[in-house]
């Protein structure tokens, strides 16, 4: 014991030592804390950013879907009007032919009016999916009807019972057919 007492460097040594280790804890201490504030920093702009995204995200969204019912809406209107051109065609044929006893100009003014609307249809997209003579395609055709024949190779499509319409690559309506069968 002392020992310790007769050596003076000793107690500065431990006199030294403690403030040292209470400055290197303060310095550390406050290192954490700036680390920690920058996180906290950091981890609020990224939480804002994430809100102001999902928000933009729902207004896209909800723009999108007003849109849709739009094409929709209006799509069938500008649809509508061009039929509507072919309704008043046909309203003035049935005054004009009220008193018309000419049947070749009955078949005259409905063939003009039929080919007013198919040509108005086509313009809107639609399309006449090919059938007669064509090798059967379960995508564009439904055989109603199978006939074994000799006349005709196998799959063949040899009647159209109704015919198929599509728009683009999408099947409106199947054409529906009767294919031939080897015999």
């Amino acid at each position: 014991m002392s020992h310790k007492h007769n050596n003076p460097f000793k107690k500065d040594i431990e006199i030294n030592d403690q403030p040292q280790e209470d400055n290197a804890a303060e310095n550390n201490t406050e290192e954490k804390q700036d680390e920690n504030n920058n996180l906290q920093e950091e981890y609020d702009k990224l939480n804002q950013q994430y809100i102001r995204l999902a928000a933009d995200f729902d207004n896209y969204r909800k723009r999108q879907e007003q849109e849709r019912e739009n094409l929709l809406k209006y799509g069938a209107e500008n649809a509508l009007k061009k039929m509507i051109d072919i309704l008043d065609n046909f309203e003035r044929g049935a005054k004009a032919l009220e008193n018309v006893e000419d049947c070749q100009q009955v078949k005259d003014s409905f063939n003009l009016l039929h080919k007013q609307v198919y040509e108005t249809l086509q313009k809107l997209g639609l399309e006449e999916i090919e059938a007669e003579g064509k090798e059967f395609d379960p995508n564009f055709h439904d055989a109603v009807m199978q006939t074994p024949t000799g006349e005709h190779p196998e799959h063949t499509i040899i009647n159209v019972m109704q015919k198929g319409y599509k728009m683009g690559d999408k099947v409106i309506r199947p054409a529906l057919v009767n294919v031939a069968t080897a015999e």
